[in-house]
């Protein structure tokens, strides 16, 4: 067993590699040529790297081991259950609310937005907002997986609404709004959360996995967006509220 879980572990270290090695390179570069870092500085970031390579191969590989499979297990085995349209929706919000408070770019992104603000903003306050926003994306995936629908059909007016919702919230939360829905579609949801969606469509009658198992991560770095925007129209009325 303990042997199947370094199964290809050679293939993910030369991959990682290969997504590393540039980025040293470059920094080699500015360090002779602009930084000129000292040695204590440059020791700290070197082991920074190592352990960047070392946490970046075990991610991958339990991702390739653990996540993909567990995940299109948990897909499959909920597709095949009675009364899908009430289930998996329901699942589905559970999971993205799960994903989102396990994403860890989201919790550097909240972090950022609250020291930038000086804490009007609150770490809390985004991490529950993004919540939800995922949640409702990944029930309305489900949604769309059991009733079989085009993905258009939420896509184009969820940006449109987005695109509405710029002229009218507040001006500090339009930014991170649109950081925000690239923030959300991190390791944790495309890794698993992806993965059941795949297995769900592929036990669904009628449903094939490439057409209706994928799209839903457009879904996902769309409602962050509309869940900050709408946040910022509730800070923008609270603040009308106490001036009044």
């Amino acid at each position: 067993m303990i042997s199947a879980l370094f199964e290809n572990i050679d293939h993910v270290m030369i991959e990682v590699a290969m997504a590393v090695i540039p980025l040293l390179i470059f920094f080699l570069v500015f360090q002779f040529f602009f930084l000129k870092l000292d040695k204590s500085k440059l020791k700290n970031i070197f082991i920074g790297l190592i352990f960047t390579f070392v946490g970046l191969v075990l991610f991958l590989q339990g991702v390739e081991v653990g996540f993909f499979p567990a995940g299109e297990a948990i897909g499959e085995l909920l597709g095949e259950r009675d009364n899908t349209i009430i289930l998996l929706p329901f699942l589905g919000f559970l999971f993205g609310l799960v994903a989102t408070f396990a994403e860890p770019a989201i919790r550097i992104l909240n972090y950022e937005v609250e020291k930038v603000t000086s804490g009007s903003i609150s770490k809390n306050v985004m991490l529950i907002t993004l919540s939800l926003g995922v949640g409702v994306s990944i029930a309305l995936s489900m949604i769309r997986i059991v009733i079989g629908f085009p993905l258009w059909w939420l896509l184009i007016p969820g940006y449109a609404l987005a695109i509405l919702l710029l002229f009218i919230s507040k001006d500090r939360f339009i930014s991170i709004a649109f950081d925000a829905g690239g923030v959300a579609t991190g390791p944790m949801t495309v890794t698993f959360i992806m993965a059941i969606a795949v297995g769900v469509a592929s036990v669904t009658e009628g449903r094939d996995p490439l057409m209706d198992g994928f799209g839903m991560i457009a879904l996902v770095a769309l409602t962050p967006i509309l869940s900050v925007l709408i946040l910022g129209l509730i800070y923008k009325q609270k603040e009308r509220l106490d001036n009044d």
